[in-house]
């Protein structure tokens, strides 16, 4: 880790954490922060959903909520970027402070609460950059008072179809209420038929092809739960699962400072909760669809641990907290070294290889507790 980097997260640590990442987005934003030179290897590249990713990391949504910044980020290494998640009419989300930094475990709790300005603002930026180089997915949620959630991610296909690399349904915050009843039941079932009908109706109206649709879950899922949304994902034809959102868990937290704060987990302590479930969903819905495994990514080793549990590409974002703009392009170089020690051809070859063996060492301790 850089000095420049060191001393940088020292003045940060000392402001309060929603504040700090406002100063980042600004400096991404002003180009204060230098243009990384990104290793280029040939075997990192990953074809998903008909998408040629130049390399498998991506930056998790909830780190650019307003697209202010996406080819900023791409430029620090990411194959892609997602931002997000965008409602369609601004929100203020819950009331600050609403971000917490517990240090001595890698990680922050959040309870933001979907705060973004709105369709309009970010797609007016959007719009700007659809001819760009560099892979950006767009997240999209529902306000909180929508009266139907269901029409709200249908707003959101229409609006950013056109403009997305991919789209993400995000059904799984724990901090707008009741949003994760969406991924249960009849609900769910109506859900998707919804949102891959407005795919199909937008990419027809464009002549063009259908925009991939993501649906990204949380890691607070029974067995069932699993099942059921495996289930529904490949009746209803969604491209691929984004496993997984934060963690309503305190595990791995328990004592610290702002431990008990409302919100969801995320960090090193939901590695092994999310790895678990990524590893059920492989194992549910086969080898054919895409998953994208989040959730504790902190190194070049706990990325290659979620393409063997069964990713095909990996997202993170609270690492970069911790370990600074750098981080990106130490994980890629980490990659290519793994891949030469043990002379795989690529990095899809290493995939699914630690499905089962997950699987049969059992779910985590606690794992249903918070499912």
């Amino acid at each position: 880790m850089s000095r420049s980097w060191d001393l940088a997260r020292s003045l940060f640590f000392r402001m309060d954490a929603e504040r700090a990442h406002g100063l980042t987005i600004r400096a991404l934003k002003h180009g204060l922060v230098p243009r990384r030179n990104i290793p280029i290897d040939p075997r990192l590249r990953v074809q998903v959903a008909g998408i040629a990713f130049p390399n498998p990391l991506g930056l998790a949504a909830g780190f650019d909520k307003n697209a202010e910044v996406p080819d900023a980020a791409l430029r620090l290494g990411f194959g892609f970027v997602e931002v997000g998640t965008l409602t369609p009419l601004p929100q203020k989300g819950n009331p600050r402070p609403r971000l917490f930094r517990i240090p001595e475990a890698r990680a922050v709790i959040n309870r933001f609460g979907f705060n973004n300005e709105g369709h309009a603002d970010a797609a007016s930026r959007l719009e700007k950059r659809r001819r760009k180089a560099g892979l950006v997915g767009i997240n999209v949620g529902a306000n909180k008072d929508a009266p139907d959630r269901i029409a709200d991610y249908v707003t959101g296909i229409h609006r950013f179809e056109c403009m997305a690399t991919y789209l993400t349904v995000n059904i799984s915050s724990p901090n707008t209420p009741g949003l994760r009843k969406l991924q249960e039941g009849a609900e769910l079932d109506k859900l998707f038929e919804a949102v891959i009908a407005a795919r199909e109706g937008a990419a027809a109206i464009a002549a063009a092809r259908p925009c991939p649709v993501f649906v990204k879950v949380a890691p607070d899922l029974t067995p069932a739960d699993i099942g059921h949304i495996a289930d529904a994902a490949m009746k209803h034809g969604i491209d691929g699962l984004i496993v997984s959102n934060t963690t309503v868990s305190r595990r791995g937290v328990g004592g610290r400072k702002h431990a008990s704060e409302a919100g969801g987990l995320s960090g090193r302590p939901l590695m092994e909760r999310s790895t678990y479930v990524l590893a059920a969903f492989r194992k549910a819905v086969g080898p054919n669809l895409p998953l994208i495994g989040v959730g504790g990514v902190e190194d070049a080793a706990t990325a290659i641990a979620k393409i063997e549990a069964g990713a095909d590409l990996v997202q993170f974002y609270t690492a970069m907290v911790y370990g600074g703009p750098d981080l990106p392009i130490r994980i890629l170089e980490g990659m290519s070294r793994h891949l030469d020690k043990l002379g795989a051809p690529d990095i899809r070859s290493l995939r699914d290889t630690r499905v089962e063996d997950i699987l049969k060492a059992g779910p985590p301790p606690g794992f249903l507790d918070a499912a």
